[in-house]
This record gives structure tokens, C-alpha cells and sequence, in this order.
């Protein structure tokens, strides 16, 4: 969804112990439960300081709102981040093989279009 044309250029996942590579905006991806929010305290707390504040996207994981201790955990969070972004409940995604698969769906295009807004646009 970060990368809209699925050319690898926008974006790629960084492997463990890779650095952040310069002029980089590191994003954070959870399910929006409480082990992802805990998920993504645990990385917040080896966050060095040096590297820019990360974005989160948080994929819901049900067509319903997170449960209250996942959001309160990432509203505790949020100071420790550049922003956080919602992906909305996708059933779709449950059923493709890749991304480009998933980029077939109108509704999948859609919610990376208003994604990459959302943090392209407060990035900056």
C-alpha cells in the first residue's frame, strides 16, 4: 500500500538489524490488538533516539474498534511517534498472495491512496 506502483522503490521492508537508510521515513506495520500495540512498544523502546520518530499503521484486524487497552497503549505511544495512521478492516487481504495481488481491489487501492497521503503529507 506504501508503494502504490508495486515498484519497490517507495518502499521495502528492512530486514533485522539493517539500518534505517538516510532520508528514510521509517513506518512501523500492527494489527490493531493488544499484542500489536505491545508489539510496537517493544520496538519503541530500542528506538534510538538518532534515528527519526517512526510512523505507525495500524491495520485493523476486525471490522470493529480496537480494543480500549490497544488504544490507550498507542495514545500513550503516539508522543514516541511521527503519526498514526489507520488502514481500515480489508477482508480481501485475507484471501490474495502478495501485494500486487492485493492492488487488484478497488478498495485496496483506495486505502493505500489515502495512506500514503496521510503520511506524505505530515511528513513534510
Amino acid at each position: 500500500m506504501l508503494d502504490g506502483e508495486g515498484t519497490g522503490t517507495q518502499a521495502r521492508i528492512l530486514q533485522p538489524g539493517e539500518p534505517v537508510p538516510y532520508g528514510a521515513l521509517p513506518v512501523l506495520l500492527a494489527e490493531t490488538t493488544v499484542y500489536g500495540a505491545v508489539c510496537v512498544e517493544t520496538v519503541l523502546r530500542g528506538w534510538h533516539s538518532d534515528l527519526p520518530r517512526p510512523w505507525l499503521v495500524w491495520m485493523a484486524d476486525a471490522p470493529a474498534r480496537p480494543v480500549p487497552a490497544a488504544r490507550y497503549r498507542i495514545r500513550a505511544l503516539q508522543t514516541r511517534l511521527a503519526g498514526v495512521a489507520t488502514v481500515p478492516y480489508l477482508p480481501v487481504l485475507r484471501t490474495v498472495e502478495d501485494a500486487a495481488q492485493a492492488l487488484e481491489y478497488k478498495d485496496v487501492r483506495a486505502a493505500g491512496d489515502k495512506l500514503r497521503r496521510q503520511i506524505e503529507g505530515n511528513s513534510k
